[in-house]
């Protein structure tokens, strides 16, 4: 199972591709409204640079909605495409299916971003709108 990574925000923590493949398709993600993703490497760790922001939309939208977690590309196979990169990647997740990428820490856009899935994702939910799948990042 999963592990919560404590602190100033509660991270989901995704270390391998078992857990990885349990968070999207069985019982993790797949049930949140809205995860986000920051996809690092072991060298460069975590971004923690956007912890206040990401506290500040989850207190703003409620924990319910919206979820983060962190997961290491160098021990899970789905997410080899980023690794050896320099900058932060953050993948979003509605459904178990990817449906938003942002790379770099640019918090504006970032929140943007949150806030706009999460209103597709409501749509989604309520009202059986369409929900659009990345296919490449």
């Amino acid at each position: 199972m999963y592990g919560i990574v404590q602190g100033i925000l509660d991270w989901i923590n995704i270390n391998s591709q078992e857990l990885w493949e349990e968070m999207l398709c069985l019982k993790g993600l797949i049930v949140f409204l809205l995860a986000v993703v920051d996809a690092f490497q072991a060298w460069c760790g975590p971004c923690k640079t956007v912890v206040d922001l990401f506290r500040k939309i989850r207190n703003e939208v409620g924990s319910d909605l919206l979820h983060f977690a962190v997961a290491e590309v160098d021990s899970i196979d789905a997410l080899e495409k980023h690794r050896g990169r320099c900058e932060p990647v953050f993948l979003f997740y509605a459904g178990g299916e990817l449906v938003a990428v942002v790379r770099g820490v640019n918090a504006p856009l970032l929140q943007k971003t949150i806030l706009e899935q999460l209103a597709v994702e409501k749509k989604v939910l309520e009202h059986g709108g369409e929900r659009v799948v990345v296919i490449s990042h």
